[in-house]
């Protein structure tokens, strides 16, 4: 049988052997030389500078799967029924562990954590560079692992992940236990920020890391997606310590945050979220629910601007744009502020710190042209606001599906056509299954 993660190393590699880059990177994946004998400082930059590349990999796939079964976003293509059918449940169809909208951003993810092995690998060869240097890199690589592997386990939920090592041709059990392997994830992330600690960065990252690019920038980083692990591990005072050491800021830019970088510049590539407002045949709409529910004066509803005509597909119809990627120049989130602003709120509701959560909340709503809030005082309700906020603030970017799954509230997701179905995870692919 195939070692599914020894081939993915061995693709790292041809790729790395296949493409070369300039002195800044545009992202395109690099060559490299004596990558593990005494690797040089160029070929260190060389694998970061693959690993943020081969973090854009497929992240449409990823983001049009996860928001089309969370029911925020519809997909209409004409020559792709998969959208409409396998990931609604339409008829008699189910997630199947051998198509594209789930092998191609699995694949991908243990692509960019192979080449962060060997760069871990790299950096502990080489003897070019200092001790400081040496945990900027590893520092770096860690933190990466422990990203991609959480979005994976995001897909297949109980159905499990394997957590890699260094040895491309290792292959571990299948951990289904949810909380363990998020520690798992945690493990790597924790290694990462004690290396960045004690960490200087002497290699390029894209604009995506404007304002991260330092040791210091690249541990918040990392202790931002720790809290959002943590959280869901609903280790409430432990997400609240990491976001301290976080970029969390009460009263800072919403947007402030790391991103995955899209350029139309030569070499380098577009992003490919962004659709033309009104596109037909190819569109990329939101669910009906979004602007039925919204509560009415929330300025959010900008997001998904009236079409000038509706689109459908198989009896499904959506007047409305999905309107965040503006231009084919346009970042893609990885994490930002306002995210972290919310996990500060969740975090503090379920410790019972009530009024510190309703600042966090009001902080949400007044930027969104809505009062401040004024209901219930009461965990049960206050958890309703910031799954509410959640859902308007994060849209598109990968969190409804995840937190309704897990405040177990999947049910309450609507069932367009009568032989829909709700899909709580993905099935483990079928390469996979069959290691």
């Amino acid at each position: 049988m195939k070692n599914y993660h020894y081939y993915i190393s061995l693709l790292v590699l041809l790729v790395m052997l296949g493409c070369r880059k300039g002195e800044i990177p545009n992202l395109n994946n690099p060559t490299t030389s004596g990558i593990v004998v005494n690797p040089t400082k160029s070929s260190l930059n060389n694998l970061v500078t693959g690993a943020e590349s081969g973090m854009r990999r497929d992240i449409t796939a990823y983001l049009d799967a996860v928001g089309i079964i969370g029911r925020e976003i519809y997909r209409f293509s004409g020559s792709e029924p998969r959208y409409t059918t396998d990931l609604l449940g339409g008829g008699t169809k189910e997630l199947d562990n051998n198509s594209f909208y789930l092998t191609n951003p699995w694949a991908s993810r243990y692509l960019v954590v192979r080449q962060c092995f060997i760069l871990l690998e790299a950096a502990a060869a080489s003897k070019m560079i200092t001790d400081a240097e040496r945990k900027g890199y590893t520092g770096f690589a860690k933190t990466i692992i422990g990203y991609q592997l959480l979005l994976n386990l995001n897909m297949t939920n109980t159905n499990g992940i394997r957590i890699p090592n260094s040895d491309p041709t290792y292959i571990g059990a299948v951990i289904t236990d949810v909380a363990q392997a998020r520690d798992s994830i945690l493990k790597f992330l924790q290694e990462g920020a004690d290396d960045l600690s004690a960490g200087t960065v002497i290699f390029p990252l894209s604009e995506g890391f404007a304002g991260f690019s330092d040791a210091p920038g690249l541990r918040k980083f990392n202790r931002a997606i720790a809290a959002r692990v943590l959280l869901y591990n609903q280790k409430w005072a432990n997400a609240l310590t990491a976001l301290n050491e976080s970029f969390f800021d009460l009263n800072g830019s919403f947007t402030n945050g790391v991103y995955h970088y899209f350029s139309t510049g030569g070499g380098d590539q577009a992003n490919p979220l962004f659709m033309a407002p009104g596109a037909t045949g190819d569109m990329r709409l939101l669910h009906p629910g979004f602007a039925t529910d919204i509560i009415p004066g929330d300025s959010r509803l900008t997001k998904a601007p009236v079409r000038p005509v509706p689109g459908s597909q198989s009896g499904l119809s959506s007047n409305r744009e999905l309107w965040i990627w503006k231009s084919l120049n346009d970042p893609v989130n990885i994490i930002r502020n306002e995210e972290l602003i919310l996990i500060y709120a969740e975090a503090k509701i379920q410790l019972s710190a009530i009024p510190d959560g309703i600042v966090a909340l009001n902080r949400i709503r007044t930027a969104y042209n809505l009062p401040p809030y004024a209901g219930a005082i009461t965990q049960a309700a206050l958890i309703n606001e910031v799954l509410y906020n959640r859902r308007y603030s994060l849209l598109g970017e990968g969190h409804r599906w995840v937190d309704l799954r897990r405040y177990d509230r999947l049910g309450t997701l609507p069932k367009d056509r009568p032989d829909d179905d709700v899909w709580t995870q993905f099935p483990l692919p079928q390469n996979e299954v069959n290691i």
